[in-house]
């Protein structure tokens, strides 16, 4: 079987080997248990159902949250000779029901629905015609209503899969779900014993960074001025947002489209589509953007203003770098953020508690914006990952090359004309003082005989302002809720007023330019435009970035050569190989380039390859230790000790003893007993803290205890 998916990998999706996780994942299904995919974002989590889809008899049925994704799934699947389609409210019922017949009879291999279809008996009654082997469920936080997208209608899948003819197979996936979450996901999509894979939350090609106290259109300005060319999106927390900043780029001649739920559905498509084909570079968009759009060279996603969630922000920032190339995820965070996002959930319809709940996310989100630790860690922390480091070196906060610059005097300013106007007016009007205006009211309210009247002349109005907001971030300000904020004095203010202490502000380091793409690179992307509009589909079905970068490095001029690089495989030869060849070998004739060594394909050696439980055992009885061959294959100590477990399982001798402290055991072995080995958990709470589940786990297959009777 091992062999047969790793055909289907090449010939089908042109990859030699599996990212992280997807090989256990593919096993599991494979082996029909209900299986729960944890997976980050640009994972790879399609591949973790399709792949199976083609090997498993009958159909996969595929719960898809959205449209657009639906659509951008069977474009790619049919690109790569793939049969499937999709089921939607944008199909008429005649049409509809076609496709359902044509799915009876066995033309597609995978059908794409919408989870609110299911609510629809009719439409229940329909599928019963259909063999369904698979049931693949995306977005599968969207059943849980403590995660950060609740759907009800998420709720109607298990009652499906008990409606059809035979049980299928239940696989679900997401890139975001928290502990509680990931339990709702096993519990309302009734998964039966599910195999549950966490591969990590890690994106280690993304870059984070948390930036305060900027002037938030000047920085995006610099950064679309050094990042010509490239795709990328502006997250933007409510319409206006978007519309002002829309217009700003739009004006200074930026290619930008924006998306927000205030358009209409002609609008929202046409930008996105747009979007979708390189037709504009940068998207400004609010939340309602972006879920299953599976654009692969997304470069940079910024957030102008802080979301509501770290589930939300983590979604939104996943959407950079999904074909594995660097990419930068940048928040900008002002004092208002705060206050949009507390607006934002009161005017939702939520229960108490849900609004309770929503609040905390939000203050860790805050906490996230302020935090001096490591924000990959952080991030990872916060979905309940506890093996993280101290320091990535891909964030701001670890590779924080800002210049410091001493604002003191500023700050001693600003806090003496708060205090002195009774801390009872807003951050403009506070401005407005400082700089010397002579506005009416300004002289009504007598704030031009305070000694702080015009101390600040040199500055802008927009300056002061972004002094205040960088010192409200850094809490030496408060600012009052409600529809007209009041800026106050906070303690930490203090020290600094009576000179005692310094405010230093952090200075970004100017933008360097992008690095410029090859002219080669240039004559592909080109060519791959030429042949999207051709076909109407996006570019990024044709050939992802990396491949055309693939390309410049190895220089294919022949069918073998060129069927080694990443995502081509024999479907994307066949349609495209020889166009893209041409250009190829035209480029190295004008340049006098030589022939490069071909690109070693790993494909045959990967045939005959050990499944990767059975490689970490092998390693293992070579004498290494777990740590070291966690580090080797770049995978969790978790996952290595779980393949020992599975080894165990299988036959294969492991000296369990190793893993056991002796004063414990014969307490484990008693807890055990009395527990059963349903649930890990209880036992763990039950023993001693310096007792892992790793030793737990080692006394279970010592003794093999699952044949031990589940206590009563």
């Amino acid at each position: 079987m091992f062999q047969e998916v790793q055909k289907i990998l090449k010939k089908y999706f042109g990859y030699s080997s599996f990212k992280k996780g997807q090989e256990e994942i593919i096993a599991s299904i494979l082996q029909e248990k209900d299986t729960l995919g944890i997976m980050p974002t640009g994972g790879g989590k399609s591949l973790c159902y399709q792949v199976p889809a083609l090997l498993l008899p009958g159909i996969t049925l595929v719960i898809s949250p959205l449209i657009s994704l639906m659509k951008d799934q069977v474009d790619a699947l049919d690109n790569l000779g793939i049969p499937s389609t999709f089921i939607n409210s944008s199909l008429d019922q005649q049409e509809l029901e076609h496709r359902i017949y044509s799915a009876s009879r066995g033309k597609y291999k995978l059908l794409y629905v919408a989870p609110e279809r299911l609510e629809s008996e009719r439409f229940l009654q329909m599928l019963k015609n259909i063999p369904v082997s698979l049931l693949a469920i995306d977005e599968a936080h969207c059943v849980s209503q403590w995660g950060h997208d609740f759907r009800p209608s998420y709720l109607s899948i298990a009652a499906l899969v008990n409606q059809l003819t035979r049980r299928p197979i239940v696989a679900a996936f997401t890139a975001t779900a928290t502990v509680n979450v990931k339990q709702d996901i096993i519990n309302l999509l009734s998964l039966q014993k599910p195999n549950v894979y966490v591969t990590g939350f890690d994106r280690e090609n993304l870059t984070f960074s948390v930036i305060k106290g900027v002037n938030k259109i000047n920085f995006i300005t610099d950064y679309l001025n050094s990042h010509k060319n490239q795709a990328g999106i502006i997250y933007a927390a409510t319409r206006k947002e978007v519309d002002k900043l829309y217009r700003h780029l739009h004006e200074k001649g930026y290619r930008v489209g924006k998306y927000h739920a205030g358009l209409n559905d002609d609008e929202r498509n046409q930008n996105q589509e747009a979007f979708i084909y390189d037709n504009i570079d940068t998207m400004i968009a609010t939340n309602a953007f972006g879920m299953g759009i599976d654009k692969s060279n997304v470069r940079y996603v910024i957030h102008f203003n802080m979301p509501k969630n770290m589930e939300s922000y983590y979604q939104e920032a996943g959407r950079a770098g999904r074909d594995g190339d660097p990419a930068e995820c940048i928040l900008l965070y002002g004092a208002s953020d705060q206050h949009i996002q507390k607006f934002l959930i009161e005017k939702t319809l939520l229960s108490s508690d849900r609004k309770s709940n929503e609040y905390k996310k939000l203050q860790n989100m805050v906490d996230y914006c302020h935090t001096s630790q490591c924000l990959r860690k952080y991030i990872l922390e916060y979905f309940g990952e506890t093996n993280t480091n101290g320091k990535c070196g891909n964030c701001s906060n670890c590779n924080d090359e800002s210049e410091l610059a001493d604002i003191t005097i500023e700050a001693q300013k600003i806090f003496s004309c708060i205090k002195r106007m009774g801390e009872q007016y807003g951050a403009t009007f506070v401005a407005n003082v400082l700089r010397g205006s002579n506005s009416k009211r300004v002289h009504e309210l007598g704030f031009n005989k305070l000694s702080t009247y015009g101390i600040m002349k040199e500055y802008s109005i927009r300056e002061i302002i972004d002094l205040i907001n960088l010192l409200i971030a850094e809490e030496y300000l408060h600012v009052t809720e409600g529809q007209y904020p009041v800026v106050q004095i906070r303690r930490k203010a203090i020290p600094v007023l009576r000179g005692e202490e310094r405010v230093m502000q952090k200075v970004q380091k100017k933008l360097s330019a992008a690095n410029v793409d090859s002219s080669l690179f240039e004559l592909l992307r080109s060519l791959r435009k030429e042949i999207s509009q051709k076909e109407n589909i996006p570019p990024y079905v044709v050939f992802h970035d990396s491949t055309l970068h693939e390309m410049c490095k190895y220089f294919p001029t022949d069918r073998q050569s060129m069927l080694t690089i990443t995502g081509v495989g024999e479907s994307k030869f066949h349609k495209y190989g020889n166009q893209f060849i041409e250009v190829i070998q035209k480029y190295m004739d004008d340049h006098g380039i030589s022939p490069r060594p071909v690109k070693i394909d790993s494909s045959a050696a990967q045939e005959h390859k050990k499944p990767s439980h059975l490689i970490t055992y092998q390693m293992y009885r070579e004498g290494k230790s777990l740590d070291d061959i966690a580090r080797e294959r770049d995978l969790t100590p978790i996952t290595i000790q779980d393949h020992l477990v599975r080894c165990s399982q299988e036959g294969c001798a492991v000296d369990w003893d190793t893993f056991i402290p002796p004063e414990y055991e014969e307490q484990i072995f008693q807890t055990i007993r009395q527990l059963g080995t349903e649930k890990l958990k209880p036992i763990k709470e039950a023993l001693p803290d310096q007792i892992d589940y790793f030793a737990i786990k080692a006394v279970i297959c010592k003794y093999m205890i699952r044949k031990i009777p589940q206590a009563t």
